[in-house]
């Protein structure tokens, strides 16, 4: 799934060199680009933006002023010559603000924040009735991959990114394990220890200290053995 891009400025230098960036990164797609606010809010009305590199300076509408007239913004990278309109951008919660001249370092480590809010985003409900499995979309290696919750044998978390030990293979994403933690269905899933969490119907032996899944033996955590416990132990009673 690529990043799909709309350049704003009336500079064409500007436009011309960001547009030389965004070539040389594999999943991100100039959709469009122009040099003037109105024609940015047709195109936003008729195309899917994912990303906004707009330029603050322009004639008849200020790319701030454009941007406060939009009720669902796509991300905004905001680029400009003049340091001082930075505050202002960073209170309209925009990604990012690029001072030009731009360098292709610069723009890289700007165009990442967009990554790491697409990293795993995309839940489906628990079922939605019509028989599907339930599963979730995550970012993992330039691409959206489909994980079926039913396939996943573990959760652990490794810093920054979260792996996902499966029946299939590990899929490793840009993401925390709190996150999982609460968006994945909590009758379905238990955080055992503040690096794993596991799917309920997976466990196949407990002790106090312990947790079996296939294939792997994992920690029970200190701060997490009460509630773990009284969750296993009210199964084993059903």
């Amino acid at each position: 799934m690529k990043i799909k891009c709309l350049i704003v400025d009336d500079e064409p230098l500007a436009v011309e060199i960001i547009e030389s960036y965004l070539e040389r990164l594999d999943d991100m797609e100039l959709v469009a680009k122009c040099n003037n606010a109105l024609r940015a809010f047709e195109i936003l009305q008729k195309e899917e933006i994912d990303l906004l590199f707009l330029d603050i300076q322009m004639p008849k509408l200020t790319g701030i002023d454009f941007l406060k007239t939009l009720k669902n913004p796509p991300k905004v990278i905001l680029t400009t010559a003049y340091r001082e309109y930075a505050i202002e951008g960073y209170e309209l919660d925009v990604l990012d603000y690029l001072l030009k001249p731009i360098s292709f370092e610069r723009f890289f480590k700007a165009v990442t924040k967009v990554y790491k809010k697409e990293s795993a985003t995309s839940f489906a409900p628990s079922n939605n009735g019509n028989g599907s499995e339930p599963y979730i979309y995550l970012k993992a290696d330039k691409k959206m991959v489909k994980v079926l919750l039913n396939d996943i044998r573990y959760i652990e978390s490794l810093k920054d990114y979260v792996r996902l030990k499966t029946s299939g293979r590990d899929v490793i994403t840009h993401q925390t394990i709190s996150y999982f933690e609460e968006k994945l269905p909590e009758d379905q899933f238990i955080r055992i220890h503040r690096s794993f969490i596991v799917p309920i119907n997976k466990i196949e032996s407990f002790s106090a200290s312990a947790i079996e899944v296939p294939g792997m033996e994992l920690p029970i955590g200190r701060m997490y053995k009460n509630q773990v416990l009284a969750v296993l132990n009210e199964l084993h009673h059903m």
